[in-house]
């Protein structure tokens, strides 16, 4: 059962009891409701777009793009105390090598966020 109480706010009941009233057309409802906001929904997936790596075009700077990246990667990075699992979060936030993730991390004392705001902005 579906209870529009704005334009963009929804009650939804999955599971729900209904029972009409027997001398007029009122329903009582008995489940567990839970609130959707449309507005919130749209942007949510309008930010998780936006997340989502892009693809270039084919052209000169696709091309140019991956030789640059192939002469940062060839030196392997000093990953000792760094977690793992942080430089991978950080390559696939921002889709940069993993000596560039650990060079971030490193320049920002491990600090995740500021990582992948310095590589984001460069």
């Amino acid at each position: 059962v579906t209870v529009k109480k704005s334009k963009n706010i929804l009650f939804v009941i999955s599971k729900p009891d209904v029972h009409k009233s027997v001398n007029s057309d009122t329903y009582v409802v008995f489940g567990e409701a839970k609130i959707e906001d449309l507005s919130a929904q749209a942007q949510a997936s309008a930010a998780e777009q936006f997340t989502q790596p892009s693809t270039l075009p084919l052209g000169a700077d696709s091309v140019a793009q991956p030789a640059v990246e192939e002469v940062e990667e060839e030196g392997d990075a000093d990953e000792s105390g760094i977690e793992p699992k942080d430089i991978e979060l950080v390559m696939s936030q921002v889709s940069c090598s993993r000596s560039k993730a650990v060079a971030a991390l490193r320049a920002n004392n491990n600090d995740i966020v500021e990582a992948i705001m310095q590589l984001s902005s460069s």
